[in-house]
């Protein structure tokens, strides 16, 4: 009796999902290779609405496939968004919400902070670069997908988020902060001697170009000769401030190109006759997104010398598309190029001078770096001054060809 109900069972749900099939074949015009997979889909979910021990919605069977499908892509920056996270997207996009002043970075499933904004929640509470989230709110990382852990951690003004921290060389430790409106601020600049300067770009945001534009204007005015341009622990941001960037300092010509699936390509590109100053780039393994592309258009047109570490590999546009019940998806869509063809995703710009020092903590506005206490910034203060010196910048020079230095 048992056989005959579940054979029963079986064939409803072999007919409702044919029909249901049928009519979705003709109003797509799916061929029949196409239809088989999509008879495959529907017979599945006819025959877990009508037998599965509990009862289920069939919205909740379909986002669970939607999700699925994202998943199967194997694409950490693609994602589906529950109605929830998609709102709390919405809001940071829109600017009304609060965070902890965190950059954080995502790799082989483990999520890292990358550096920590100054008189923030998270530096208040101790959080330092390096440090790795285990859990936001008692949810391990590990079950959720990096857009879920940064959605988790920003939220509403004036509410609680629990994390809970390892650290090298420390227990796991569980810290309790509250969100605020992180007020910051991109880039910063100093002049090291008459000469050299010293500009640092934390981040890429809406203001970014501008802020630049500014601290440029003023070293140039204090007798600027050669700057080095500090992007480590830089996590990207905005592609459009690396473009004005980009604009202000890679000589004319393509600064970075987007290609699409389809191979159409849309190249953003410099008018700029030729690059002013002499620059040495510094940039580490979190440097990622828009710090590598400026990173890589600089080193492809021979512009600046790039010291330091590889950097991220995060070379990727990603859309967000709305769907019908205040969900939404995340999709990767195209891939950026460097000016010499490159695709840095997965692999990451390649410095000209590796200095591979050990991680320590890396105050994002810190304009006070002693050089004798950090290895990268004194072989980029040398290989400035050295071409400041010659009045040019030295890419035949077997002066900053060197072999890469470990210093653990």
């Amino acid at each position: 009796m048992k056989k005959k109900l579940f054979g029963g069972a079986i064939l409803i749900a072999l007919i409702s999902a044919a029909l249901t099939l049928g009519l979705v074949c003709l109003l797509l015009g799916l061929n029949s290779g196409n239809a088989l997979d999509l008879g495959r889909f529907f017979v599945a979910l006819r025959f877990i609405e009508r037998n599965y021990v509990q009862e289920v919605s069939r919205r909740q069977l379909i986002d669970g496939a939607i999700n699925g499908m994202v998943n199967s892509l194997g694409d950490p920056h693609s994602v589906y968004l529950a109605p929830q996270l998609y709102s709390q997207l919405r809001a940071v996009t829109s600017g009304a919400f609060g965070g902890i002043g965190v950059y954080m970075g995502f790799k082989n499933g483990v999520v890292q902070v990358m550096s920590v904004i100054p008189d923030s929640p998270g530096q208040r509470a101790g959080l330092q670069a390096g440090d790795e989230i285990l859990a936001v709110d008692g949810k391990p990382v590990e079950e959720i997908s990096p857009s879920e852990v940064a959605l988790k951690i920003r939220g509403e003004i004036g509410t609680p988020v629990e994390l809970l921290i390892h650290r090298e060389g420390f227990e796991d430790t569980v810290y309790n902060l509250t969100r605020e409106i992180i007020k910051d601020k991109s880039v910063a600049g100093k002049m090291i001697d008459e000469r050299l300067a010293y500009i640092k770009i934390a981040s890429f945001s809406e203001s970014t170009g501008d802020e630049f534009k500014s601290v440029f204007g003023e070293l140039e005015r204090a007798g600027m000769k050669g700057f080095v341009l500090d992007m480590r622990q830089n996590p990207g941001g905005v592609v459009d401030g690396c473009i004005e960037i980009g604009q202000e300092i890679v000589p004319k010509g393509t600064i970075t190109s987007v290609i699409k699936r389809d191979g159409s390509k849309e190249v953003y590109t410099s008018d700029l006759p030729a690059a002013k100053f002499p620059i040495v780039v510094l940039i580490d393994e979190n440097s990622a997104s828009a710090a590598e592309l400026l990173a890589g258009a600089l080193q492809d047109t021979k512009a600046a010398i790039v010291v330091g570490e590889t950097s991220y590999g995060k070379g990727s546009v990603q859309t967000l598309i709305p769907m019908a019940h205040d969900d939404g998806l995340k999709l990767t869509i195209a891939k950026y190029y460097t000016p010499n063809g490159k695709c840095i995703d997965g692999l990451g710009i390649t410095p000209d001078v590796e200095i591979i020092s050990p991680p320590t903590p890396h105050p994002m506005y810190d304009l006070n770096l002693d050089a004798q206490d950090d290895l990268q910034l004194a072989k980029a203060e040398e290989l400035l001054r050295h071409q400041v010196d010659a009045g040019k910048i030295l890419f035949d020079d077997d002066f900053w060809k060197t072999d890469a230095v470990s210093l653990q």
